[in-house]
Parts: C-alpha cells; sequence; structure tokens
C-alpha cells in the first residue's frame, strides 16, 4: 500500500497520543491543541485506511485489534525519528565497550525491547549485559559494583534512598474488566466499588505490596479471588470475567491470548502511578558506553 500524500506526520503524533492515554481530550491537552483537532485527525487517518482504529466508549477510546497493529507501526516511525533527530548529539557508531544492565521483570517485559533496539541502532559496538532480577537484587547489585546501573519499579524503593534515581515514565494505573462487567455500567468507579467484586491480584514486582498500600490508604480491601505471577494469566481471568484488576497503562493490551476484549476505567479515588526508572551509585563516574546508554534512556523517555 502507498502512503497517501495528504498522509501528515502531526496526524501520526495525534493518533498516538490518544492511543496512549485512551482519551482525546488528555492527548488534547498534552499536545495543547483543541480535542476537535485530535478527533479530526483521527477521522482522516481512519478514511485515508478504510480502518476503524478506536473503538469509542463513554469514558475514552480504546484501539481496535487493527488500531492496536496500526499503533505499533506508528510508534516506531515516531521513535526513528526522534532518534534520526537526535543522533549528532551521542557518539554513535565509535563507541565500543560493556554495560551491565540488571532490570526488573516489568522492564524487561514491556519497557526495554524496543529501546534497548533503538540505542543498539545508534550504538551497534557496545555489548549490553543485562540481568533479570528483582528490585532489591537490583539495588544490591549496583551498590556492590557488580553493576554499572538497574532498572526496575522506583515508586517501590523505600527511604533512606542509598542510590540516586531517575525517573524514566509514569504510568497511570487503571480498573482492567471485562466489557460485560457490571462494574462497566457504573458512570463512576471507586475502590469501594471495586471492593464488592473478585479480584485478580498480580504478585510480580511487588505487585501486591504496592497496591495493598493504596487500598489501605482509603480503609479498604480487595476481594482477592486468585494470586499469580503471570500478566498474560490475569489477562484471560479478567477478560472472561472472573475478575478485575488495577494495572498500569505501561503493561495494559486490549486483547487477551484467547482474543477476548478487555476494557480499562479510570478510578475516582487517587491512584498512584507506576513509576520506572534508573538507579545507580552516587559517587561513581559511569563509563563512557554505560553512560552513553543512560543519556539515551533519559533522553528517549523525555525524562
Amino acid at each position: 500500500m502507498q502512503i497517501p500524500a495528504n498522509m501528515s506526520l502531526r496526524q501520526l503524533r495525534y493518533f498516538a497520543e490518544a492511543a496512549e492515554l485512551g482519551q482525546f481530550s488528555q492527548a488534547a491537552r498534552k499536545l495543547h491543541v483543541s480535542q476537535s483537532v485530535i478527533t479530526t485527525a483521527v477521522a482522516q487517518l481512519e478514511t485515508l485506511l478504510g480502518l476503524r482504529l478506536f473503538d469509542r466508549m463513554p469514558h475514552g477510546v480504546a484501539l481496535t485489534a487493527e488500531g492496536h497493529r496500526f499503533h505499533q507501526h506508528v510508534r516506531h516511525i515516531l521513535d526513528t525519528l526522534q532518534d534520526a533527530l537526535s543522533e549528532p548529539m551521542f557518539l554513535a557508531n565509535t563507541l565500543a565497550g560493556t554495560v551491565r544492565v540488571g532490570a526488573s521483570y516489568t522492564v524487561l517485559g514491556y519497557f526495554l525491547p524496543s529501546l534497548l533496539a533503538r540505542f543498539k541502532r545508534s550504538y551497534p559496538l557496545v555489548e549490553i549485559d543485562l540481568i533479570d532480577m528483582d528490585r532489591v537484587e537490583i539495588e544490591r547489585g549496583v551498590a556492590e559494583g557488580a553493576l554499572d546501573f538497574g532498572l526496575c519499579i522506583i515508586s517501590n524503593m523505600v527511604e533512606p534512598y542509598t542510590l540516586k534515581r531517575q525517573l524514566l515514565i509514569r504510568s497511570r494505573r487503571q480498573l482492567w474488566l471485562a466489557e460485560s462487567h457490571p462494574l462497566a455500567a457504573l458512570p463512576v468507579i471507586g475502590l469501594a466499588d471495586v471492593a464488592a467484586h473478585p479480584y485478580i491480584m498480580l504478585k510480580v514486582d511487588e505487585g501486591e505490596a504496592s497496591a495493598l498500600r493504596y487500598w489501605q490508604s482509603v480503609q479498604r480491601e480487595p476481594n482477592v479471588a486468585f494470586r499469580t505471577s503471570s500478566l498474560e494469566a490475569l489477562r484471560g481471568l479478567v477478560a472472561y470475567g472472573f475478575g478485575v484488576s488495577i494495572l498500569s497503562d505501561m503493561v495494559y493490551r486490549p486483547w487477551s491470548l484467547e482474543g477476548r476484549r478487555i476494557d480499562v476505567r479510570t478510578l475516582d479515588d487517587a491512584i498512584p502511578p507506576m513509576e520506572v526508572g534508573l538507579v545507580w551509585r552516587p559517587d561513581d563516574a559511569l563509563s563512557t558506553p554505560a553512560e552513553a546508554l543512560h543519556q539515551f534512556l533519559v533522553f528517549a523517555c523525555g525524562a
């Protein structure tokens, strides 16, 4: 298929922001344009492609299966363009060496792979020794010098902080539920409403401990029906209506492995976002390859 002559980079950017935020109004606020500009751009793209990219819902929008695939391509285009424009800032093909990085489950599976692929395009001679570790192991490895730096959910870290931290992304947490779930009919949903229904608790990356902190802050408890370390198992259980869950947008996908729809709703209570970031030793300078990766991640995430 040829690229339509009247398809613009601006349309792709507006579409990507709407896809990632789940609401045209939020995308408009972030990009400092009116909501009608976002709506028009998306409608034009749908007409040009002959596809429906979003399902319009009472509380936002959700990507269709075709929209999800298109978004993956658009994200790659925008990221590649950003890297091409920023490459003069980096040493590019001349730098060689090895960087030792510890990363936790969620970061490895849902955040890091595409960023590392982009980094390797600019630094093909830099080898990344990537190790799957939990947050406590990452902090220990960094402190002892076994790792150059770590990537983990820094919102799970506890004071006093002995390592330097750099926030990379802040991902909001929302309610995941099946299309036909009774909560989907409510105009406003709070944790008190969620507490009345079976809850699927994700255990990885200290998921249960972080969830219980915001539940306890409103003096509520989730009605935990099942605990799992598998995100795909959780998706399936939620999609079939066995329970609901509250998880970050970073790990959200609109479909289970069985092809069943998973909806999301913003909660009325103040749910803290999940924060992913870098940790490194405060008193030691990073090696040149490690500094290059560190700077790249900060720039790529707009941190």
